[in-house]
This record gives C-alpha cells, sequence and structure tokens, in this order.
C-alpha cells in the first residue's frame, strides 16, 4: 500500500508534462496557468512534506496515510474536472498539498515495520518506483492522450488516479499498523517552527519553479529571503527544545553523518536527473514532432532499468554500503553521456531508437542510486523520527529537483533562441548543467566514503592500544 501511495503521488510530477499541450487545447489555458500547474503542484508538495511527516510521526502514520490518499484521490478527481484554468489551477494545488501529506508516511511505515536486510529490501523497492513511476509517468500520460483525444485526454491524467486510490483505501485500512502507543501523550506541534519552515520552503522554491515565467532579476532577491527564514527556523528550534519542548525537526539528525551526507547527495543528483525528462520531452514533442505516447514511450527504457537495479542494490546495499551508491553514479552519467552523442550523432528521425541503450544504462544506474542511498541515509535515524527524517530527505529531493530545472532549462530555452529553434544544439547544451550536478554528487559521495575510511581507521588504531595493554 505504500508503494501505491508514493506511485500516485509521484507519477503526478512527470505525467502532465506531455499533457501541456492537450491542457492548452482542450481548456484554453494560458501559458502562466499552464507553469502554475506544474509549479503549483512542486511547490504545496514541498510545504507539507516535513510538517506532515512529524504529525505521521506523533499521532500514526496509518491516519495521516489514509487521510493523505484520500485527499490525494479526491483532489485528482477535481482536477480532472476542472472547467476553466483558476478552477484547474487550485485543484492542482490542493493536491500537492495531498501528496506532501501522504509521501513521508512511506519512508516512516518503512522504517517501523522493517529491520536490517528486510528494510533494504522494502526502499529497494520504494527506490524501483520513485524510477519507474518518473519514467512511465510520460508514458502513460500519452497514451491517455490517445485513447481519449487531445482536447479532453489530459483530464483523464488526472482521473487515473481515482480509481487507484479506492482501490488501494480499504486495503490501507486493514494493513497498515495503527498509531504508537504514545499517540495520546501530549505533544508539542511547534506551530511557529511549521510556518518558518514552510515559508522559507515555498519562497526559496518560487523564483526557481517561477524561473520562465516570471521575467527579470527581482525574483531572485525571494533567494537571501528564503535563507534569512530558514536560518531563522534553526535558531527557533534550537531555542525551542531549549525550553525543553519538542521542536518539529530534532536538529541532532544532521549530526549524523550519513544522514547529512546522504541528504546533499540525493538533492544533488535530483537537480540533475529529473530535468531529463523535462527537456527530453521538448525536444521529442516541440522539436521533432513527435506525438504524447512515442515521446513517452522513448522514456520506458529508463523505467526498466531503473525497476530491474533498484530491487538488487536494495538487497546488497548492507554489504557494499556507499560504494554502490557511487557505481551507480557513475552509470548515471555515462548514461547521460550517452544522450548527449545519440542526440548529437543520429539524424532526429531515428533518435528515439539511439536513445535506449543510454537511457537503460542511466535507469540502471539510479536504480542503484535513489533507493540505496535511503537505506543508508535513514539507518542511523531513530524509527519514532523517521517520517520527519524522510520529510525532509523528500524538501532536498524537491529543491533540488526545482533548481535543476531552473537552470537545465533557462539554458536550454536560451540556446533555443540563440540557434532559432535547434531543439537538438539546445538540448545538449542544457544536458551538461545536468552532469554538471551528477558529478557533484558523485564528489559528495565520494567524499563521504573518504571521511568514513578515515574514521574507520582512526577507531581501528585507537582499539590496537588498548588491546595491547589488554
Amino acid at each position: 500500500m505504500c508503494l501505491v501511495g508514493s506511485f500516485m503521488v509521484l507519477l503526478d510530477v512527470s505525467i502532465v508534462n506531455v499533457a501541456l499541450r492537450s491542457i492548452s487545447q482542450g481548456l484554453g489555458a494560458s501559458g502562466e496557468g499552464i507553469q502554475w500547474v506544474l509549479s503549483g503542484y512542486a511547490l504545496t508538495f514541498g510545504l507539507l512534506l516535513v510538517p506532515g511527516g512529524r504529525l505521521g510521526d506523533v499521532r500514526g502514520r496509518r491516519a495521516l496515510f489514509v487521510g493523505g490518499l484520500i485527499a490525494f484521490t479526491a483532489t485528482s478527481a477535481l482536477c480532472g474536472a476542472a472547467q476553466n484554468e483558476t478552477w484547474l489551477v487550485v485543484a492542482r494545488l490542493l493536491q500537492g498539498l495531498a501528496g506532501g501529506l501522504l509521501t513521508p508516511q512511506v519512508s516512516g511505515l518503512i522504517q517501523q515495520l522493517f529491520q536490517g536486510r528486510d528494510r533494504g529490501r522494502a526502499f529497494g523497492m520504494l527506490g524501483a518506483v520513485v524510477g519507474i513511476s518518473t519514467a512511465l509517468g510520460p508514458l502513460i500520460g500519452g497514451l491517455l492522450i490517445q485513447a481519449f483525444g487531445e482536447a479532453e485526454g489530459w483530464r483523464y491524467v488526472f482521473y487515473v488516479n481515482v480509481p487507484v486510490g479506492l482501490i488501494a483505501l480499504p486495503f490501507a485500512l486493514k494493513l497498515l499498523p495503527g498509531a504508537p502507543d504514545d499517540s495520546k501523550k501530549r505533544h508539542d506541534y511547534d506551530p511557529v517552527g511549521v510556518v518558518l519552515l514552510g515559508l522559507g520552503v515555498v519562497v526559496l522554491l518560487l523564483p526557481f519553479v517561477q524561473e520562465q515565467q516570471w521575467k527579470g532579476a527581482v525574483k531572485w532577491l525571494l533567494v537571501p529571503l528564503a535563507v534569512a527564514l530558514l536560518v531563522g527556523f534553526v535558531l527557533w528550534e534550537r531555542r525551542y527544545a531549549r525550553r525543553g519542548h519538542e521542536p518539529m525537526v530534532d536538529l541532532h539528525l544532521f549530526r549524523l553523518r550519513s544522514f547529512s551526507f546522504g541528504s546533499s547527495m540525493i538533492s544533488s543528483y535530483f537537480a540533475g536527473f529529473t530535468p531529463l525528462f523535462f527537456v527530453l520531452t521538448l525536444l521529442l514533442q516541440a522539436g521533432l514532432g513527435y506525438s504524447a505516447l512515442l515521446a513517452g514511450v522513448t522514456s520506458v527504457p529508463f523505467a526498466i532499468g531503473s525497476g530491474i537495479a533498484a530491487p538488487i542494490a536494495g538487497n546488497f546495499i548492507h554489504r557494499f554500503g556507499r560504494p554502490l551508491i557511487a557505481i551507480g553514479l557513475v552509470l548515471v552519467v555515462l548514461g547521460f553521456g550517452g544522450v548527449l552523442l545519440a542526440v548529437h550523432l543520429v539524424p532526429n528521425g531515428h533518435v528515439g531508437w539511439a536513445l535506449i541503450a543510454p537511457l537503460l544504462v542511466g535507469g540502471l544506474g539510479s536504480g542503484m542510486v535513489i533507493s540505496p542511498n535511503q537505506t543508508v541515509t535513514l539507518s542511523e535515524v531513530p524509527v519514532q523520527q523517521g517520517g520527519t527524517a524522510g520529510g525532509l530527505l523528500q524538501v532536498g529531493q524537491r529543491i533540488g529537483a526545482a533548481i535543476g530545472i531552473a537552470a537545465v532549462g533557462s539554458v536550454f530555452y536560451g540556446q533555443l533562441a540563440d540557434s532559432r529553434g535547434d531543439y537538438p544544439s539546445a538540448l545538449q547544451g542544457a544536458l551538461w548543467i545536468s552532469i554538471g550536478f551528477l558529478v557533484l554528487a558523485l564528489l559528495v559521495t565520494v567524499a563521504d566514503l573518504v571521511v568514513d575510511r578515515r574514521a574507520s581507521a582512526t577507531a581501528a588504531a585507537g582499539r590496537e592500544p588498548a588491546a595491547a595493554a589488554a
């Protein structure tokens, strides 16, 4: 049930990309409205991840999962029934809030229900869902638009969640564990911390997700404002804890090296990994004239590779640790490099075929990154803080994805204008930015390995005199 919920929420991140032309034609939505359909979901999704995780930790994850599932199903139906642009944008904002409430419960439940190697397997399955949902979104969207037509097909991109949610609901009520024993105790919900963190995340995301629509440099003034809000959040949390209250986020989490390194790495990874499907869809549909269905089919090799590698990597992460993640990152970089070569060397009409091998390699690598990193990053986190920690991890991913799409999209559109509509050239220039983020993620992983080896060597050196003295 956890995986079904994650699949629904993450699918809606990518499935809408191929439906934008259908929404524009069928609903008559403006360019600004279309942008808010995309960015509004990202903004409100990020808003509730940490508060939702914290609430699930103290009040029971089943109740929050079920509530989020009901809300996500209902708001999906509301999106599909939209009669005008404003209706759709508001429904999409509400859908993002529902997704932000549901998502952190999944990692919290995995932490709660599984231990050791079984936890690695569970996160492996979750990683497969992340990769498959991200890559299959365009395909499923294309199939629905092909089946129901350009004018109405976009509605079924949202309606597809409704039967899935209705089927999953009774199983979630029956199979998921109830509230913890201390859920009826009095807890501090830290409303000031909730507001500061929520504002900080939204203000930070806003200029990135609106980068193409909000012209001019004024929007970037929001970045220092966001930093100030997040610094204020940290100072408040420290003060709140010193007074004997329960802060929303236990800042001691960031003293766990596995958590701090893993959070940093995955944020950079999502900044590099997520924009691929954004610019690839633009190349195939707007540049090469592919239908929504054919553009979606192109992403299938990535989904296959991720779906194969993630469960296998989940089984072996406890044996190999972060070196396995480093190998996965190398494969993703190689896959992205292969995409560059394919677009550069292969004639436009055949580029879809040429992308099969590099996307398969990239998908295999991605399956070795996302779920193993989640296992390692949350390995030292106390179970009672699993939802909060999972929410923080997701916030980092969403911020990384927003920054990546803004940076890659800016280069893409800039080169597209300079080259007077040369989509392959624009994609090649943009993908170098993605590869830069991926290399940064690899460097963070290597730094973690170096620090870990030094710590192990220091610990071993300290044990030797003690053994000699004994």
